[in-house]
């Protein structure tokens, strides 16, 4: 990953962390429907928050060739945070999907997320205890594309309401597509990582 785009993406991570903090931390804090879910599902909502925070705050740096190769030992305790994040924040997911706003369509497209999050880290994690260490960086690219949909999330839903598309169509679209071009291109991501590999060996 070009360095630009990689601070790019960690900053807007960190960001959203932080964000996700004073949720946890601030009463009261966060919109309306945080406050509803707050009183009515404080385990899935401090659930998928807090592990959501750590996920957003450790996957950058894991996806750091440079900082992979000098310390590799710390890569290696900061995966197994990322994951232990990931399934809590998945879990909180699943149980915060079917209740989410405006209906049907967020219900699924939210709750496909979350399984799909699960799922993606899920793989990396089996990969790289099987030693199938290129799979396994195909799988943790997926896994924090689908990380990202709390960022995309909270970029495409003020620009939506400012471009006066009302908020329950916005919002139904927007639980779709704040993860699958995500995915799409992380799927780009590793084709392309794929064919270079297949032209450096070619080349050997």
């Amino acid at each position: 990953m070009k360095r630009a785009g990689w601070l790019i993406m960690t900053a807007l991570s960190l960001l959203i962390a932080v964000y996700a903090g004073m949720v946890l931390a601030v009463p009261g804090f966060g919109a309306p429907f945080v406050a509803d879910r707050r009183a009515l599902q404080p385990i899935a909502l401090y659930a998928h928050v807090a592990g959501s925070l750590v996920a957003l705050a450790v996957g950058p740096w894991q996806l750091s060739s440079r900082l992979r190769n000098r310390y590799l030992g710390r890569h290696r305790w900061m995966g197994r945070v990322y994951v232990l994040a990931v399934l809590l924040g998945g879990l909180g997911a699943l149980g915060l999907a079917p209740y989410s706003q405006e209906g049907l369509v967020t219900h699924v497209g939210f709750g496909m997320l979350g399984v799909l999050w699960l799922t993606a880290t899920a793989q990396g994690y089996r990969r790289i205890r099987a030693g199938d260490q290129a799979s396994h960086r195909e799988w943790m690219i997926r896994s924090f594309a689908l990380t990202l949909a709390a960022v995309a999330l909270r970029i495409y839903l003020p620009i939506s309401l400012a471009l006066g598309i009302p908020y329950p169509d916005a919002y139904q679209v927007i639980s779709w597509f704040c993860w699958v071009p995500n995915l799409v291109i992380a799927e780009w991501v590793v084709l392309r990582r794929r064919g270079d590999a297949e032209m450096i060996a070619g080349n050997d």
